[in-house]
């Protein structure tokens, strides 16, 4: 069966593996962190060969990082929960192979941060907790799903173009998103 052509909508759920890059080059080193992905998606043929793919997703990101802040060594985790939008163009090669490419919207719905500081002050914590996030952001995803009849495995690639901060005001690290998400599907 070709659903190359038809409109199809899915279901899809897996993992992503997140992190940042500090844009303003602070004593900052941060390591990957694995969240829950998942969500629906629409597949709108344009012809045999072109589509439009947008998305809903509930997806989870985040760092853990360690560095000084104020001459004092310190850990921290963040995980934040975004509502992603994508919408991709499809290219359709062939009936197995679907690659994707397009920008995507991003909505913060909750932001946890777990602190360890080596002395530990509530100056220092007050710092983090000033950080002013950006509840909105665009990105870019490109990506490629492997289609086996109903059955959808996806592996995406995503960049925010702006930064999580949104005054530009804090001292802490100033980041942008940047992640890895695989997922299984169905299609119907």
């Amino acid at each position: 069966m070709n659903l190359r052509e038809k409109l199809t909508f899915g279901v899809k759920g897996g993992v992503n593996i997140s992190n940042v890059w500090d844009e303003q080059g602070q004593d900052f080193e941060a390591d990957r962190k694995v969240g829950f992905a998942g969500g629906v998606f629409l597949g709108i043929p344009l012809g045999p060969v072109f589509g439009l793919q947008p998305e809903i997703m509930l997806s989870q990101k985040g760092f853990q990082a360690t560095g000084t802040l104020l001459s004092l060594p310190y850990s921290f985790t963040r995980t934040t929960t975004y509502l992603d939008i994508p919408l991709q163009l499809q290219i359709k090669p062939v009936e197995m192979i679907t690659l994707l490419a397009g920008p995507q919207y991003s909505y913060l719905l909750k932001e946890r941060n777990v602190y360890t500081f080596d002395a530990n002050s509530t100056a220092q914590e007050e710092e983090f907790n000033n950080d002013n996030p950006r509840k909105n952001i665009l990105g870019f995803i490109v990506g490629a799903d492997i289609n086996i009849s109903h059955l959808v495995l996806s592996g995406r690639a995503c960049w925010d173009f702006q930064s999580n901060n949104g005054d530009g005001t804090s001292s802490t690290p100033r980041y942008k998103n940047q992640w890895l998400q695989f997922t299984a599907g169905f299609r119907f």
